[in-house]
């Protein structure tokens, strides 16, 4: 058996699909970003029952109720993880199970979008699951024991949410809410509202994009909606791209910023390219006239 290296042609050929977080306060217009999407190659993964935003949109849907259900959808849609042992979840045993009860997976050939909203209410799920598991009582009084559903639901999230991301052919959008409180010196902090911490903190580094849609001010001070894309801006919102291609401030129009990310890479010099901030230039120049 050759050692099976994966040349440059070959991976660069392959089709991959973005996968992104897409975060936003209540009522801004987050699950409306499926207008923008085709309803043809969309799957809807309804999980909020939140479809009034929608109602007319064209595209199908899944409505998952509790959290097996959500990791039968995941391995149905993403396959078997080969790593994993026969009486693990996402197993080649679950999803030969899953295959036995929805059929042909073939069927999902035809979306090239998963749109999960949101994860916020997956959380919710994955922990009242967690609650009624042994892990979540006390072994020596068998009374509930918080610290432990909260681990058990941080595992149960990343690696769903890990299987999801390997689903390397479509795109995954998982939609969250924005979450925003002050620090112990009055700041504001902007961070993804879900039951536990695991699963918001080591979110950004699954994902390839995480995208706030908020709303701005411009010069004049008119209100407006963007998607803010880059991990450093004036605001603090959560922003990660990953893909180099995106400005710090796209139009909030998901189907297009997905066009941008599966455009045309920028050459590495640009994508690598260091310039100081106006504000350091003048803080040297400052100091060489003190000289």
């Amino acid at each position: 058996m050759n050692l099976p290296i994966i040349t440059a042609d070959q991976r660069l050929a392959e089709k991959r699909g973005v996968k992104g977080v897409l975060i936003g306060k209540s009522g801004i217009g987050k699950t409306s970003q499926l207008w923008t999407l085709d309803a043809q190659r969309t799957l809807f993964f309804d999980l909020e029952a939140g479809d009034l935003a929608v109602e007319g949109w064209k595209g199908d849907s899944i409505r998952p109720r509790t959290w097996p259900e959500c990791r039968d959808f995941a391995v149905f849609i993403g396959g078997p993880n080969p790593a994993l042992r026969e009486d693990q979840p996402f197993s080649q045993a679950h999803f030969q199970a899953v295959c036995e009860r929805f059929g042909d997976p073939s069927i999902l050939d035809k979306y090239d979008t998963l749109f999960v909203d949101s994860i916020t209410v997956a959380g919710r799920l994955c922990m009242q699951w967690c609650k009624g598991q042994p892990q979540a009582h006390s072994e020596r009084t068998g009374k509930p024991d918080a610290r432990g559903a909260y681990g058990l639901m941080g595992q149960e999230m990343i690696a769903w949410l890990t299987h999801l991301q390997h689903t390397r052919d479509k795109n995954v959008w998982f939609v969250g809410i924005l979450d925003e409180r002050l620090d112990d010196y009055n700041r504001r902090v902007f961070s993804l509202q879900i039951d536990g911490s695991k699963t918001g903190l080591e979110l950004p580094g699954i994902v390839d994009e995480v995208v706030t849609l908020a709303e701005l001010k411009s010069d004049d001070g008119a209100s407006y909606r963007a998607f803010v894309c880059r991990t450093l801006n004036p605001w603090g919102y959560p922003a990660k791209d990953r893909s180099g291609r995106l400005e710090a401030v796209e139009e909030p129009h998901l189907g297009r910023l997905m066009e941008k990310v599966a455009g045309p890479a920028k050459p590495a010099l640009e994508r690598l390219e260091y310039t100081q901030p106006p504000a350091v230039d003048q803080l040297n120049e400052a100091k060489e006239k003190d000289l």
